[in-house]
């Protein structure tokens, strides 16, 4: 229905719009919430799991174009949420949502995304959308929906070319849970849903949560730890006092080296004291920024259920799921700071070891399940890693 090359001339029956901060305007139809957001446009190649995309944190600030043309076949169910804090505030697909089929759909994933405040638009070409973002890199936008379709272009563009942008932005702080929390949550089963995390199981792991995925804090328990998950500013003796034998540190959005200014520190004094240290995407970030590592962030990024990734030990290949705009320069890591995985499409970082310590990261999410059981040994590895 619309082009990225599209004139500002608003066709019969548009509903919906994108308008991106170069002043392109990208019409279709509207649905989901009513209202518009700004944020980042970016892609994800993904076939299903769009609910846990836009349940994800990691997400924040950012509008989603799906480049699988059928979203919402599968519906949504209250069991897929990752976090019920802010995640992406909209989505572009191609295709309009037609009604679901699937025996764990509770709702349509349109009156699911209306219900969760958030912006759809179908109809637009996802396809010359993605090759713009590969080949400009992701553009400021606001996506707005109006059923009567009246909207003020002039006012959407300055709001999109005024918005910030990700880059030095700290996210962390404003989707992090704002109190100490003893997770009680088991894995997902197919028939009886998510069972219960013992309570008296050891070793104790305490979370720090910069904008974590549920799933995360499951696998943890799934591998046999305990999990007290705590706020993104908690100081290391907070930490300390909850007696931990490990820190894991979560995913998260926003710029890095914005969230490093609080949370690099409390990292560094925990490897000082020799802690062992998991971290993932945000988390895995950070721990490279407090090993001495500079972050950057990357033309398009990478977010999918389908990125290959190298372990460099034994050629092994994993078939990852990712969600980052920044990652750690490989060429900045220090003496003592091991490269452990490479992505296979770009050969930039996708995981850390710090020498001497128990201390690593993956740039990737072990806990999505893709390949699908690929990258679980990471969280054995963690876990089986504190006695």
């Amino acid at each position: 229905m619309a082009d990225p090359a599209n004139s500002r001339a608003q066709p019969s029956g548009a509903t919906g719009v994108l308008v991106l901060a170069d002043g392109t305007v990208i019409w279709g139809k509207g649905f989901g919430a009513v209202g518009s957001a700004v944020g980042e446009v970016c892609f994800n190649t993904a076939m299903t799991g769009y609910q846990e995309v836009m349940t994800d944190p990691s997400y924040a600030g950012q509008i989603v174009t799906f480049t699988f043309p059928h979203i919402g076949n599968v519906g949504a169910n209250p069991e897929d949420i990752e976090s019920k804090v802010e995640g992406a505030v909209g989505c572009v697909v191609r295709e309009e949502i037609t009604p679901h089929s699937n025996f764990r759909a509770r709702d349509q994933f349109g009156e699911w995304l209306a219900a969760m405040g958030k912006v759809g638009l179908s109809g637009v070409d996802t396809r010359a959308l993605t090759r713009r973002i590969r080949l400009n890199g992701a553009p400021n936008a606001v996506i707005a929906h109006d059923p009567e379709g009246k909207f003020d272009i002039p006012a959407l563009l300055k709001r999109a070319q005024e918005w910030p942008g990700l880059e030095g932005m700290d996210l962390a702080q404003r989707v992090s849970r704002e109190k100490q929390e003893s997770w009680e949550g088991g894995y997902w089963r197919l028939g009886t849903g998510y069972g219960r995390a013992p309570r008296d199981a050891k070793p104790h792991v305490v979370a720090i949560d910069y904008g974590s995925k549920d799933n995360i804090f499951r696998n943890l328990v799934k591998a046999g730890a305990r999990v007290t998950v705590v706020p993104a500013k908690t100081t290391l003796d907070e930490i300390m006092a909850l007696e931990p034998d490990g820190v894991f540190l979560s995913n998260g959005p926003g710029d890095p080296a914005a969230t490093g200014e609080y949370a690099v520190p409390t990292i560094k004094a925990l490897l000082e004291r020799d802690m062992p240290v998991f971290g993932i995407c945000l988390g895995h970030q950070m721990l490279g920024l407090a090993a001495g590592a500079k972050t950057a962030k990357m033309h398009q990024g990478h977010r999918g259920a389908n990125h290959p990734v190298k372990r460099l030990e034994d050629g092994v290949v994993e078939i990852t799921s990712m969600n980052h705009g920044f990652a750690i320069d490989n060429a900045t890591l220090p003496e003592g700071v091991e490269e452990t995985h490479v992505s296979l499409f770009d050969g930039s970082n996708c995981g850390i070891a710090i020498r001497g310590k128990k201390a690593f990261g993956v740039q990737y999410h072990p806990e999505a399940s893709p390949g699908p059981q690929d990258s679980f040994y990471l969280f054995e590895k963690f876990v089986g890693s504190l006695g």
